[in-house]
């Protein structure tokens, strides 16, 4: 098995390519940026390279072909350590940096890191979901950041500088990843699908140029239920109860698991951000080209949306609270209903 290529994010390459050549690698980073663009794909290349037993430590380069790489490729090399949110929590437990409670700092990543590498020269230490620290999480990890064991790499992943605690992001350099080209996405589209060119481009070019969100856009149930949403919010007056019924008709069917529920019901609501985006934007008179919703739904909806592009605006900072609420494992049946009901609150028109 081999890591899929780093596409769009030569910038960033190129970045650690000099820091190994200078032999001024740090010890810690933050990689930001929007989900489904290749963050965590980039950290696992860069703990390859790191872990490479044919490379030179002066070069960012894996063979692909020596047992370290082929470990990490298939995540289970010795020094290459994996922390994550579980499904069902809200937070990264303390419990996965120090151990539990009966045996504190003798397991974890904190405990781990410290050992002498069992390969090499080197320990990698990669953390997804960086945006679910809680303060005692990141106590946890601040003696490690401060005072990394010789030769260790932590690599901190999350969406955006924002939702980082303060304390984790003064204590690490911050990568940025900007978004997948429309090309770019397409041709991992490709790769993985089998789709006619054209919805393969028109997918990616509602991407926001993240793979992950191609990938739920190919998705004909998905699309479909979009296109139910989006053409009622286009209505600008509508009649809330029956479609909070009919999306939540839609999160119950990916059945009892709260995972696949909350993930569908995400999808929607993004969809109904990038709707109101492009409401916005065309209230603002502000030029901007089609980029959001499929069948061209916002377009359509112009001809009925006479509001400003502050109410646009609130609308679209509902849908982002709404999105906030589901992280935070909200009841998904109270927060559809609040969230459609607020929704045509809105955008109702009011008398002068």
């Amino acid at each position: 098995m081999q890591l899929p290529e780093i596409l769009g994010h030569e910038r960033v390459l190129e970045r650690f390519r000099r820091s190994l050549e200078r032999r001024r690698l740090a010890s810690s980073f933050l990689f930001l940026g929007p989900p489904g663009i290749g963050k965590r794909t980039a950290a696992l290349y860069l703990a390859q390279c790191l872990l490479c037993e044919t490379s030179a430590d002066d070069q960012l380069a894996a063979c692909q072909i020596c047992p370290g790489c082929l470990q990490v490729a298939a995540l289970s090399h010795p020094d290459l350590i994996l922390v994550s949110k579980p499904q069902d929590k809200n937070f990264i437990p303390v419990e996965l940096f120090i151990g539990d409670r009966e045996h504190r700092m003798r397991e974890g990543l904190c405990h781990d890191i410290a050992l002498k590498p069992f390969r090499g020269g080197r320990k990698v230490a990669i953390i997804d979901d960086a945006d679910y620290f809680n303060q005692e999480g990141a106590n946890c990890l601040l003696k490690t950041l401060e005072e990394p064991p010789k030769g260790s790499v932590l690599i901190l992943i999350g969406t955006s500088e924002q939702r980082q605690l303060p304390t984790i992001r003064s204590r690490c350099q911050i990568v940025r990843f900007a978004p997948l080209s429309d090309d770019i996405v397409a041709r991992l589209l490709r790769a993985q699908c089998e789709l006619a060119p054209e919805k393969v481009h028109a997918v990616a070019r509602r991407s926001g140029g993240s793979l992950s969100r191609a990938m739920e856009l190919v998705s004909s149930e998905l699309v479909e239920a979009q296109h139910v949403l989006l053409t009622q919010l286009g209505q600008r007056q509508f009649d809330s109860v029956p479609l909070a019924a009919t999306v939540n008709s839609f999160v119950d069917a990916a059945g009892k698991d709260a995972p696949p529920r909350r993930a569908r019901l995400r999808a929607l609501v993004r969809g109904a951000a990038d709707f109101y985006r492009e409401l916005m934007r065309h209230a603002a008179a502000s030029g901007h080209g089609m980029t959001g919703p499929p069948d061209s739904l916002a377009a359509n909806a112009r001809e009925h949306w006479q509001a400003s592009s502050l109410v646009a605006a609130d609308c679209l900072e509902r849908c982002l609270a709404a999105l906030a609420q589901i992280d935070a494992n909200a009841n998904l049946s109270t927060l559809i209903f609040c969230w459609i009901d607020d929704l045509a609150e809105l955008a109702r028109p009011r008398r002068p």
